[in-house]
C-alpha cells in the first residue's frame, strides 16, 4: 500500500494556502551540487539521485507552501453551480536549500512516486490552464535547442528562468511544460508513454498541446512536475481528487470531459 504524508493546514485562513508536511533533510545536496554530480548521468541515474534527495525532504522551504487556485462551472441542464479550490506548489519540483536550489526534470513514474509520498497528485490539462490564469508571476517561455535531455542543459534553463524571475515571489507559470494525467494514455496501447501539456506564452496560449508521443522515460529540460494537494474543497466540502474524477458531475471542475476517467491512466 502506498503511504501518504498528508498536508497540514496553516493556522490562518485557508485562502492563504496550505503547507505540506515532508521529512527534514539536513545535509542534502544543494541545487548546484546536484547538477554537478548529475552532469554526465543518464536519465535513470539522475532520476534515482533526485528521488533519493526529494523523498528525504531535501526541497526548498518555499516549495512546501501551496497556493489556492479557484475554479467552477454551472451545469447547463440543471443550472446548479459547482465551485472548487485546489492547492498547488508555487513552482515546479526542485531540490536543495533556499540559498541554493534548482528545478529538476523527472520521468512521470518518479514524479508519481513523489506525489504519492507527499499526499499530492499530478495536474490535468484543465488544471494547468487554471494555474496559469491564477499565477501572479507569468514569464515568457525560453526554448533551448541543443542537448535538450542533458543535465547541464536542464540546469542552464533553471538559471535562465531565475534571471527572468528577478526574485519575484508568488505562484509562477509559463516556464515549463507539465507532466499531466490524461485519458489519452489508455488509448492505442500508450501505457508506456508520458502525457505533457502547457508552457503558456504570455498571451495565455500553450506552446505544447496535449501530447503522448514520448516514451515514459523521455525527459528534457522543458518538462517538469507541478504538485497538487490531493484534497480539494468542492462547494465548501473537502474531497479526495480520485472521488472527484470518478463523479460525472464534479469531474468537470478539474479535467476536460473527454479525459476524466482517472482509473485508466495512473502512472
Amino acid at each position: 500500500m502506498k503511504a501518504f504524508l498528508y498536508c497540514c493546514f496553516f493556522l490562518t485562513s485557508c485562502s492563504t494556502g496550505i503547507k505540506i508536511a515532508v521529512p527534514s533533510s539536513p545535509g542534502g545536496l544543494s541545487g548546484s551540487a546536484f547538477y554537478a554530480k548529475a552532469a554526465a548521468m543518464g536519465w535513470q541515474a539522475r532520476d534515482s539521485l533526485a528521488l533519493l534527495e526529494i523523498l528525504r525532504g531535501n526541497i526548498p522551504s518555499f516549495l512546501k507552501h501551496f497556493y489556492p487556485v479557484r475554479t467552477g462551472y454551472r451545469d447547463s441542464l440543471t443550472g446548479k453551480e459547482f465551485e472548487a479550490v485546489f492547492y498547488v506548489a508555487p513552482d515546479y519540483l526542485s531540490l536543495g536549500s533556499d540559498a541554493d536550489w534548482a528545478r529538476v526534470n523527472l520521468t512521470p513514474r518518479a514524479a508519481q512516486r513523489i506525489a504519492d509520498s507527499f499526499g499530492c497528485f499530478l495536474p490535468t490539462r484543465k488544471m494547468v490552464d487554471d494555474i496559469y490564469r491564477s499565477a501572479t508571476v507569468k514569464l515568457e517561455p525560453m526554448p533551448l535547442f541543443a542537448l535538450r535531455d542533458s543535465s547541464p542543459t536542464m540546469y542552464h534553463h533553471h538559471l535562465i528562468i531565475e534571471g527572468q524571475r528577478k526574485q519575484r515571489k508568488g505562484l509562477i507559470a509559463g516556464i515549463k511544460k507539465d507532466i499531466v494525467l490524461s485519458g489519452r494514455l489508455s488509448e492505442n496501447g500508450k501505457a508506456d508513454r508520458v502525457a505533457i501539456y502547457g508552457w503558456h506564452r504570455t498571451d495565455g496560449k500553450p506552446i505544447q498541446p496535449l501530447y503522448t508521443g514520448h516514451v515514459y522515460w523521455w525527459v528534457d529540460y522543458s518538462q517538469s512536475v507541478r504538485l497538487v494537494y490531493r484534497r480539494i474543497k468542492v462547494n465548501g466540502k473537502w474531497m479526495d481528487y480520485k472521488d472527484i474524477l470518478a463523479d460525472p458531475m464534479l469531474n468537470r471542475l478539474i479535467c476536460d470531459e473527454q479525459y476524466c476517467d482517472f482509473y485508466k491512466y495512473p502512472y
